[in-house]
């Protein structure tokens, strides 16, 4: 990532910290070296700014690639800011494309970096905590990193769903807690123990967020038949 990377998270980071005054709690729990996973809730789109910003050592995390490849002075412009921020650009989708998300993230951890992941996988438009899809989870197994649950208050009012800019009115709240050692729960392979590591990463999150729980997944609407019986037959959300 170079210089852009450096530079824009010193700026991002004191800008973001005198306008918005976070208020961070337990950073001091946040691993300095090794490999971490970051797990957190998902209200706004800038979630993605307020964890880099709060913890103490550099954050990467996916997003759309179509944010990279934009042309013209507003591509440039969107292609720096995601860079500057640590995003790193990935094919969004299920299949293929979510095993090759995996991998790229799995490439990170063994560089001994950190990254952050939404198990929720995308956005909570009614405030509630959804259920975790177990990638985060087999991330976690494989690789042996330690999640550090985070809980995110005040995003979805600074920035909500359909917003163009942030509001300056509302205060960010970023809590970061004990890091998660989830190996005794068995191998990445076993689905067992990628379903009872979500759980106690989803148990972690919601006791920092105190959301109320969906006790379902974040799906969007069935469109037609199959797509509501896929929903329906239980079945491993990765």
């Amino acid at each position: 990532m170079g210089a852009t990377y450096v530079l824009g998270r010193m700026v991002i980071t004191a800008l973001a910290r005198v306008v918005y005054r976070p208020h961070v709690e337990g950073r001091h729990l946040v691993p300095r070296t090794g490999p971490v996973i970051f797990a957190s809730n998902h209200l706004s789109f800038i979630d993605s700014i307020a964890i880099p910003v709060a913890a103490p050592r550099p954050v990467h995390f996916l997003a759309k690639s179509s944010y990279f490849e934009g042309t013209g002075a507003s591509g440039w412009i969107s292609r720096e800011f995601f860079t500057a921020i640590g995003a790193i650009p990935v094919k969004r989708g299920a299949g293929q494309a979510a095993l090759d998300a995996l991998e790229q993230q799995r490439m990170l951890l063994d560089q001994d970096r950190a990254v952050a992941l939404y198990p929720e996988g995308t956005r909570s438009l009614d405030g509630r905590l959804y259920k975790g899809r177990t990638g985060v989870a087999f991330l976690a197994l494989q690789t042996g990193a330690p999640v550090v649950p985070v809980g995110l208050i005040g995003t979805d009012k600074v920035m909500p769903v359909g917003a163009r800019m942030p509001s300056t009115k509302h205060r960010i709240t970023v809590k970061f807690g004990e890091p998660l050692e989830l190996s005794h729960h068995g191998p990445a392979t076993s689905g067992r123990a990628r379903r009872l590591a979500t759980d106690d990463i989803m148990a972690a999150i919601h006791a920092l967020s105190g959301q109320e729980l969906a006790h379902a997944y974040n799906e969007a609407p069935a469109h037609n038949p199959i797509d509501r019986i896929k929903q329906v037959l239980p079945h491993e959300r990765r």
